[in-house]
């Protein structure tokens, strides 16, 4: 390994200004390859593909279209389908389907939205009043007329039959006329009853019979329940007429869609309910929501932030490098983490891989992380020069190779977003390290040969003097900080030097204290606190459920080879019955104030018990009921069926919870398979196992366990292994314990928490630990061994740990509020690491220096003395 990093140096060291240009060259790609990233929301970063309820969700979708997205219609409900409003809302929804006869201009024009909806056809299917009502008005009509036909025919054979008889008879033509017409209205008298029938089954009455979308009478008969009041709208439709101030339009978009097809298809629905032609009168309004628009609102969110993340991390990590790192470079460290951040978003484009909230957090890690290794063998260089310090790029190696090891228990997690954040930051401390060691050694080398300067490092060297100089008045005011936090460290590494159990033994203490708590720390999982207050996408989804009582849909998918036997129709009546006992559900209470109220589902199209009596009659009534209707909760094949539930925003733990009661209802016919999908259930199950505590404990073991392998697999003994993870152990439970002392919430994204302090920590332990070795190896004694590693590797450290800290904390600047906390979140851990390990890794030391002292003099003790040696034989005599 030696051999192999003095050739990488020799080599750069030799051609500085070839590898400079090449390491640009790449880096320029990278960044190039990285603006081609689009951000995702798509359901595949919140489940693995192989989960029953990604698997649920995704077969749901492919037959009854993508997750709601919902406008809201806000007024009172005769204000909404009794006046003009209807008609409007019969050609709103119709844009939004995309439907326009052939050879007609769409409303607004051929550069209007309901044309490119015409054009494009995103949406699957729409539900709404304008078309549930238009297309009740044709149903109504079309059985009417399919009757009157029948009447009709059935009067005249009746007439014709009548009139048979009495020519028989022998009477005269008048008696058959007779006859003919007592037989004709008998059957007209059938036709009436059974029109009477029709209306009974419709809710129609005298004033209403004009069965036409314009006659408010037909609509408010088909609508609205007089014997719950004037204005209440029947219970059954509540899926589109919520209550009295409301109604809904569901929007379900093609599930084929991509990421940007569907935000396109988002941003064309708000253009079109914008539209003149479709606005509303008597203080009627719109509103656009839905967990697909949050999401999408979210991901544009954060895609925005982007570029002042990095922004502002890049002025972040040149300010505290000017502050703390005494190189003359002091800017290369950062040029080549900016470098590797580039060649890693450059490498997930041409992998085509999205760019979720997690890849977005990297950014701003990856450039604290990536400065560390720079930072480590820049300091060395100026310490001994270059050649010299190629020595020391294995125990660099080795602390890299230590901290990928602990970042990738990440790759364990079940969530392929959490996934993802485990493999770039793998990946960007692999890049990181290979520019640090070709273009810092070239940059470095280079500087020291005046008469062939870097093209970089005039540039560097200007802007760190600025840097250096605009930081001046921080230093000043730094110094005493720093002064004191020398005196408390030299306090304790004379106590280290003393009493090392003891401190070891308070270390130990404290970690198993943070341990203890762990359980007990908040975890804030309610998707209004998670994500930018001001977010018109969350405040609309709230209106929803302030108007509604809901804003979420769970959807249970049932599928077997026959979904029309009675068992299974009734099962999923009782199944619904069970629900709404269990959360309060009622017909009087409505969902807003039960936790789950249900939406359209397949037993909703059978009103009554003898219409599932037995399958053809299921079968007949299926046939009849028009496909607008039946095609949203079953699929034309008759396998797969959908039962809905609405559900109210609240934490993602009791989210989860509401979902277990669920499932632990289910208990379906054999040969019928139900599971629970949509993204409600995707977020909560997600949710659960991320902030679930045992999961976290085992991330942290994992983790322990991943870098004790790595460091055992190098260093091939175990008391070399064994020094670095002390420390490391403990920092975990530190952490742990300021946080439950500081009351500071976690959140789902702090699941990564365990892994980042190890993997960090572990960086700093095994650095420091090396020149440790080294100065013992060189006959220093034990505390001035420690003095001279604290003074030269421990600046080092202290420099690159604030790097990295710097780089957390400017997550705590973006919009989305996640990921704010998540920032603050891990300043407080890195800090409380990186102090804790610079406090008790002295006493580690001192016991591990005791145990070798112990070893070495039972080794002694057990060797056999030395023979004594054999006296010369005395001269012979010469006589």
């Amino acid at each position: 390994m030696n051999g192999i990093f003095e050739r990488v140096v020799r080599a750069a060291g030799r051609r500085p200004g070839r590898v400079l240009v090449v390491a640009a060259l790449v880096a320029a790609i990278g960044s190039a390859l990285a603006l081609r990233l689009e951000p995702s929301a798509s359901t595949d970063t919140l489940a693995g593909s192989g989960t029953d309820t990604y698997q649920a969700t995704e077969r749901y979708r492919e037959r009854f279209g993508d997750h709601s997205i919902v406008v809201l219609v806000r007024g009172t409900l005769p204000d909404i389908v009794l006046t003009k409003n209807l008609s409007r809302l019969v050609g709103l929804e119709g844009c939004i389907a995309g439907n326009k006869p052939p050879g007609v201009e769409a409303p607004g024009g051929p550069n209007s939205p309901c044309a490119e909806f015409a054009r494009t056809k995103p949406v699957h299917v729409v539900y709404g009043p304008g078309t549930f009502i238009n297309s009740a008005v044709g149903e109504i009509q079309n059985q009417f007329q399919a009757q009157v036909r029948a009447t009709q025919a059935k009067a005249d054979e009746a007439a014709k039959a009548a009139r048979k008889l009495a020519r028989g008879r022998g009477l005269p033509k008048a008696e058959q006329d007779r006859y003919a017409r007592a037989a004709r209205q008998a059957v007209q008298s059938q036709f009436t009853n059974d029109l009477l029938q029709l209306a009974v089954r419709y809710g129609l009455n005298a004033r209403s019979a004009n069965i036409q979308i314009n006659n408010p009478d037909f609509v408010y008969s088909l609508v609205f329940d007089p014997r719950r009041g004037s204005d209440v709208p029947k219970a059954r439709f509540s899926y589109l007429f919520p209550n009295s101030r409301s109604a809904v339009i569901q929007v379900r978009l093609r599930p084929d869609l991509t990421d940007a097809e569907r935000a396109r298809a988002i941003e064309l629905i708000r253009a079109a309910v914008a539209m003149p032609m479709w606005k509303p009168d008597a203080d009627v309004s719109y509103t656009v929501t839905g967990a697909p628009v949050v999401i999408s609102d979210v991901t544009d969110a954060l895609s925005a932030s982007l570029l002042r993340l990095l922004l502002l991390g890049v002025l972040v990590m040149a300010l505290v490098l000017a502050l703390v790192f005494r190189g003359r470079l002091r800017l290369l460290p950062l040029a080549i983490a900016l470098a590797a951040c580039g060649v890693v978003f450059g490498l997930m484009s041409l992998l085509g891989l999205p760019l979720t909230m997690a890849s977005i957090a990297v950014l701003p890690v990856l450039l604290g992380l990536g400065v560390d290794y720079a930072i480590q063998y820049q300091a060395r260089v100026e310490e001994e020069g270059v050649a010299r310090a190629a020595r020391v790029l294995p125990t660099i190696a080795t602390a890299a190779a230590a901290t990928v090891a602990g970042f990738a228990v990440l790759l364990l997690s079940p969530v392929p977003m959490v996934r993802g954040f485990g493999a770039l930051l793998m990946a960007g401390i692999v890049f990181a390290f290979v520019l640090a060691v070709s273009a810092g050694t070239a940059a470095l080398a280079s500087r020291r040969r005046l008469q062939a300067p870097a093209p970089l490092a005039p540039s560097l060297r200007g802007a760190a003097e600025i840097l250096a100089t605009a930081a001046a008045p921080l230093r000043a005011l730094a110094r005493p900080a720093g002064r004191l936090a020398a005196r408390i460290g030299r306090r304790v590494t004379a106590l280290s030097l003393r009493r090392p159990v003891a401190v070891l033994g308070a270390g130990l203490a404290l970690a198993a204290a943070g341990w203890a708590v762990d359980s007990q720390t908040e975890v804030v999982s309610d998707i209004r606190e998670l994500v930018p207050p001001e977010l018109a996408a969350v405040q609309d989804l709230q209106t929803l459920q302030d108007t509604t009582g809901v804003s979420g849909e769970i959807d249970v998918v049932v599928e077997a080879d026959d979904l029309t036997r009675p068992e299974v129709v009734n099962w999923m009546r009782d199944y619904q019955a069970k629900l709404r006992r269990e959360f309060k559900y009622s017909s009087t209470n409505g969902c807003g104030r039960a936790e789950l109220c249900p939406a359209l589902s397949l037993p909703d199209l059978f009103r009554t018990e003898a219409a599932t009596r037995d399958a053809g009659s299921i079968r007949a009534l299926l046939d009849s009921v028009p496909s607008y209707f039946s095609q949203a909760v079953i699929s034309d094949d008759r396998k797969t069926a959908a039962l809905a539930f609405g559900i109210k925003l609240m934490p993602l733990d009791r989210q989860q919870e509401v979902i277990e009661r669920m499932r632990a209802l289910l208990d379906p016919p054999e040969g019928v398979r139900a599971e629970l999908a949509g993204l409600p259930v995707l977020a909560a199950e997600a949710n659960a196992k991320l902030s679930s505590p045992l999961r976290r404990f085992g991330t942290l073991l994992a983790g322990l366990l991943a870098v004790a392998l790595v460091l055992l697999g190098i260093y091939r003994r175990w008391e070399r292994a064994w020094v670095p993870l002390v420390p490391i152990a403990l920092a975990t439970g530190w952490s742990a314990l300021v946080l439950f002392a500081l009351g500071v919430p976690l959140n789902p994204m702090s699941a990564t928490l365990g892994a980042l302090v190890i993997a960090i920590s572990t960086e700093f332990a095994v650095l420091l630990t090396a020149r440790f070795r080294e100065e013992r190896d060189q006959g220093y004694e034990v505390a001035e061994a420690l003095r001279r590693t604290y003074a030269s590797t421990g600046a080092a450290v202290r420099a690159s740990g604030v790097t990295a800290i710097a780089g957390f904390a400017v997550l705590a600047f973006s919009d989305v509020r996640m990921l704010q906390d998540f920032g603050r979140v891990t300043v407080v851990d890195l800090t409380v690491s990186l102090l804790g390990v610079l406090a008790v890794l002295p006493a580690v030391l001192t016991l591990a220096e005791r145990r070798r002292d112990r070893q070495r003099a039972r080794g002694e003790r057990a060797a056999p003395e030395p023979a004594a040696p054999a006296e010369p034989p005395e001269p012979a005599l010469v006589g």
